[in-house]
């Protein structure tokens, strides 16, 4: 009964138009009153213990940065970078799109940031060389997807955050599934643009290259550093988030020179927008958790997933598929913070590794942001490159697809994930 109560106060304040916040909230008194044990002092506690945690300090941080990237010309200069390695090649714009994408995925973590900085320098560019535009909308939204994955990830900080795990042992086991990503994006865009009438762009002489490769050396240095930090223990992930945003800031003014002084006070406006949306979703769903547990909620599961406990594998293509049906309709940030608390410790009672898990569920997540009606990435690369959704989702519709089958290669395969988050983290 309590499992039917909280679905039901959630899915019905969601039909009215309730913000995720505030319906998480409904479902949390819904739940309290169920369970006759009403209390506000209850609520506003868990709230302000909800967004009182030192790992979501690095949310800011990450998205501060993002935003200095796009903004500082650092995102432009990864583009470049990528453009003079392989765009040469046949079909080297949708190369260069992944490989700079998986770079941007280093640096900020944001699938919106990235997404939005590919679409507006690349979608035109694809354009240009003959490439179908709806195709290119599509491979650029599949390729921002990928910076949930890679670390550092805001993703992985809010799910490690709401399950008590790691996030750096999270962050280093993102690495390799972020590039299996990558890879099965360039594979289905060979397959798709092999016969395709399109301009090859010459290729680049070796001083260009050069020169190229040093401007964009300030930009490349970023995701080393951050790696190599949190590998030695040098920082934390939230201190990760600090050293993202002051390098990325120092770049910018002191030595790309882009990012004016009349720019900062917009930039950390918006960021502290983004912010504010983000902590006030984790502290309202730190509510519907707490209840979850005084109402065992997560153990009333397991009772009904008992045949599938003994079954790993089946039972986590079960739990990839609820997820990918999820996010069909709720963004990625909520549908981490309700349904962490109740898969999380579903997996460990059956015997799942949990940092093998969060990147699985984080994979998942991420490729709920490109998957219509809610995808929010799909709305982005529509807006920056003015297309329709429906030409969007027509063009994503391969590399999801490939993206889908990448997931449940890594759920048939563990060790995929799990030998390299070992080597990575020593």
């Amino acid at each position: 009964m309590p499992v039917a109560v909280f679905l039901f106060s959630l899915l019905g304040a969601m039909a009215l138009g309730m913000p995720i916040a505030y319906a998480l909230l409904v479902s949390g008194i819904a739940l309290m009153l169920h369970l006759d044990m009403f209390d506000a002092q209850i609520i506003a506690q868990n709230v302000i213990n909800g967004a009182d945690s030192f790992p979501l300090m690095a949310v800011p941080f990450f998205l501060l940065a993002g935003e200095i990237m796009n903004v500082g010309g650092l995102s432009r200069r990864i583009v470049n970078v990528a453009m003079a390695a392989v765009g040469h090649v046949r079909g080297g714009l949708g190369y260069v799109t992944v490989v700079a994408a998986c770079v941007l995925a280093a640096l900020s973590g944001s699938a919106i940031a990235d997404a939005a900085a590919l679409a507006s320098l690349l979608v035109p560019m694809m354009v240009q060389a003959g490439h179908d535009k709806s195709r290119a909308a599509g491979l650029v939204a599949s390729a921002g997807i990928i910076g949930p994955i890679i670390p550092p990830s805001i993703g992985f900080v809010i799910f490690g955050v709401a399950a008590n795990l790691s996030i750096t042992k999270l962050f280093l086991a993102g690495i390799m599934p972020g590039i299996y990503l990558g890879i099965a994006l360039m594979v289905t865009w060979w397959f798709l643009v092999r016969k395709d009438d399109v301009v090859v762009l010459p290729r680049r002489a070796p001083g260009e290259l050069r020169r190229t490769l040093l401007d964009g050396s300030w930009a490349l240095m970023l995701p080393f550093i951050i790696i190599f930090g949190l590998k030695f223990g040098i920082f934390t992930p939230t201190e990760a988030g600090v050293v993202a945003a002051v390098y990325s800031f120092v770049v910018a003014v002191f030595v790309y020179r882009e990012l004016k002084v009349g720019q900062i006070y917009e930039l950390f406006v918006t960021s502290a927008r983004i912010t504010a949306v983000v902590m006030f979703l984790v502290a309202a769903a730190l509510v519907a958790a707490w209840l979850i547990t005084v109402a065992d909620m997560p153990a009333k599961v397991i009772a009904m997933l008992e045949p599938l406990m003994e079954h790993k594998t089946l039972l986590l293509l079960a739990i990839m598929v609820l997820v990918l049906v999820v996010g069909t309709a709720m963004d990625m940030t909520p549908t981490i913070l309700i349904l962490t608390p109740v898969l999380v410790p579903l997996v460990k009672a059956a015997g799942i590794d949990p940092i093998y898990f969060g990147v699985l569920f984080m994979i998942c997540n991420a490729i709920g942001l490109i998957t219509p009606p809610v995808g929010t990435v799909l709305n982005v690369v529509a807006g920056v490159s003015k297309i329709s959704i429906g030409q969007v989702v027509k063009g994503v519709l391969p590399f999801m697809l490939a993206q889908i089958i990448v997931l449940f290669l890594l759920v048939l395969f563990p060790s995929l994930v799990t030998v390299p988050a070992k080597w990575f983290a020593g």
